[in-house]
């Protein structure tokens, strides 16, 4: 294993050819709406400072004073001073006050979060509700206070510095930083596909982890969670619980098409097709939905959104996605995000934006979240198969089964193999066995990357924050366990990021009902076996909607938006030398191994198109962003 006790010569060579320029970024730069980004500096705050007032500008709103300095962009970022507590908020909290309630609906979230802290000082973070990100700064205190919602779905990114704090939404737009590339944050992409949070591509920038907050004070900064998932099951008759599960839905709904023009993702799927039927109901008009096709076999499931689409009666737009799509569109998709990001749904998900964007629509509903919540992922029923040796007692565990399986050579009797296995991974811990077919451990390391740079990282260390993760959840059930573990992994460092990114660069907001408050907590409430039951995933939430959905979608296998990439590498020849020159250029940068493209072209995407292509998308997708922001980095040396 390699580790993180190189020389310095050894870490910082990577630094330049992964894209950085070493160059300081200007404050208050915004690129997008709906963010924000500031400084603080609490060993300068002043009184004075309480006086200071925003002023607007081209959609931009700042206040700067002795110590601050802030900026929003868009009409869901506001700023605010009152009394000498400033903030500059993203977002539309639901507050549990009505006195905070009432001060957002007239003068913004900004307005509501100061009533808010007023109210409950530094525990006021668990009082509000929804996709919101917020910085608070009490200049009598000399206090700064900075916080994301339970899922990380408005992100923050942060420096910090003795008493001295820079965020923005986006890790390339904090003031200050620098654009050295951290070279591990390369191994945890190609890991795990993103980069999971606190860390970011950039060295000396944090992402704030969902549901957490940062302090600052004289003392330094502090970073801690705020909230934790309380699983407590609870017993009640199923046609109470559907009352309330239907409530829940249809008040998360409610309260997301107020004052907008919208549309809903449709893939097919329950989650997507729950809220289609919502929208529907909710505003007594057929939603319009949009769904995203592929020419490919095996990946294309238009039927399934055009059967709920019939069924609801809908407004139905469709878009089917070419290789020629893939080759213009894939350097601005992977450029737009702040940090390489490999999910590969990406593309189809920003066509669905565009063309909910071209059709008039503002804000767009997605059916994130439905899976992590109830039970939906197919690895959940799986896994119940190993959880089922946790009830074997332990000793006979250590004196029977053991032994036999693991001391004794089977390798000749098929059976007996294949219960050496079994014992093999139930005894690994969730995390392990999540990553049992993890693309970069079974092509192995040193075969992706040069030699160099594995000596600058440490190679163990994502799966060392998956063990912490997973242990951090407190005692519950292990599929309760396994799901909190992916509001991390699944939602808050890939799904979500994927669709508000791509949404965002296709002109609309984007909300996730599912992700509603009221439908969390629900599900804390909601029996282990109510999600998955035996190997039906979703029990619960399907037997609730039946009747609501169509049949065919209540019986179908899970799908989503996958591309098929792998495939149309083998007979596309434009795309193929695009991602081949990208692989390419990776090599030259040091990062990669000379000699990999050939690997993966000529030999391995011959064996298993779709599965070594995902690790093509990756590194292709990768140097597109190392492109970017190589050229942005020369463009701000220059300029300056």
């Amino acid at each position: 294993m390699s580790q993180r006790d190189g020389s310095a010569a050894s870490r910082e060579q990577f630094a330049m050819p992964s894209g950085g320029s070493g160059q300081r970024r200007r404050a208050l730069a915004l690129r997008t709406a709906n963010t924000y980004a500031g400084t603080i500096d609490l060993s300068r705050l002043s009184e004075i400072g309480a006086a200071q007032r925003p002023a607007e500008s081209a959609g931009v709103t700042t206040l700067t004073g002795p110590g601050f300095a802030l900026a929003a962009a868009g009409r869901l970022g506001s700023i605010r001073n009152e009394a000498g507590i400033v903030c500059a908020a993203v977002g539309a909290p639901r507050f549990d006050s009505r006195i905070a309630a009432e001060a957002a609906n007239r003068h913004g979230a900004a307005a509501g979060w100061i009533e808010a802290y007023r109210e409950r000082g530094t525990d006021v973070f668990a009082a509000a509700h929804g996709g919101w990100s917020v910085v608070l700064i009490d200049i009598s205190q000399r206090r700064a206070l900075v916080a994301v919602d339970r899922f990380a779905i408005r992100p923050l990114c942060y420096g910090a510095a003795g008493n001295s704090l820079s965020f923005a939404s986006r890790a390339d737009e904090v003031p200050g930083a620098t654009d050295d590339i951290d070279p591990q944050a390369i191994f945890d992409y190609a890991y795990h596909h993103f980069i999971p949070a606190p860390r970011t591509i950039f060295k000396g920038v944090r992402r704030l982890d969902a549901a957490h907050r940062v302090v600052v004070t004289a003392d330094g900064v502090s970073v801690a969670r705020y909230w934790q998932p309380n699983f407590a099951p609870v017993d009640v008759p199923f046609a109470t619980r559907q009352e309330l599960f239907l409530s829940a839905i249809k008040g998360a709904v409610t309260e997301q098409v107020a004052g907008e023009t919208i549309g809903c993702y449709l893939s097919g799927g329950t989650d997507s097709s729950t809220v289609t039927g919502m929208v529907t109901q909710v505003t007594g008009r057929p939603a319009r939905t949009f769904s995203i096709g592929f020419d490919a076999e095996g990946y294309d499931e238009m039927e399934y959104a055009r059967i709920a689409a019939r069924h609801y009666g809908s407004d139905h737009h469709e878009y089917y996605i070419t290789p020629r799509d893939l080759v213009e569109r894939i350097p601005d998709v992977a450029s737009f995000f702040d940090q390489p990001f490999g999910n590969s749904s990406a593309l189809p998900a920003f066509f669905c934006a565009k063309l909910a964007r071209e059709a008039g629509v503002t804000r767009m509903l997605a059916g994130d979240g439905g899976d992590e919540l109830f039970g939906g992922n197919s690895r959940y029923a799986s896994d119940k198969l190993f959880t089922a040796y946790e009830r074997v007692p332990a000793f006979v565990k250590r004196a029977l089964i053991e032994p036999l399986a693991l001391g004794l050579p089977l390798a000749s009797v098929p059976v007996l193999r294949k219960g050496a296995r079994y014992v093999e991974i139930a005894r690994m811990p969730v995390p392990g066995r999540m990553q049992l077919y993890n693309l970069l451990t079974r092509v192995k390391p040193a075969n992706v990357f040069t030699a160099d740079f594995l000596a600058a990282i440490d190679d163990g260390e994502p799966h060392r924050r998956e063990l912490a993760t997973f242990a951090a959840t407190p005692a519950a059930a292990t599929l309760n366990r396994t799901l909190a573990y992916e509001w991390k992994y699944i939602l808050a460092d890939n799904d979500l990021p994927k669709v508000t990114g791509t949404a965002t660069l296709g002109g609309v907001d984007v909300a996730f009902p599912f992700l509603d408050d009221r439908l969390l907590d629900f599900s804390l409430g909601l029996p282990p076996d109510q999600k998955v039951r035996g190997r039906k995933l979703r029990y619960f939430f399907k037997e609730a909607l039946r009747g609501f959905l169509p049949d065919e979608i209540l019986v179908k296998k899970k799908h989503g938006f996958g591309l098929p990439f792998g495939v149309w590498l083998v007979r596309e020849p434009q795309l193929r030398e695009f991602a081949r020159a990208s692989v390419d250029a990776l090599a030259a940068r040091g990062i990669v191994v000379r000699g990999l493209s050939r690997t993966l072209f000529e030999e391995r995407i011959g064996e298993h198109a779709s599965y070594y292509g995902e690790m093509v998308w990756i590194l292709m997708m990768l140097e597109q962003w190392l492109a970017r922001a190589s050229r942005a980095g020369s463009e701000s040396a220059s300029a300056g």
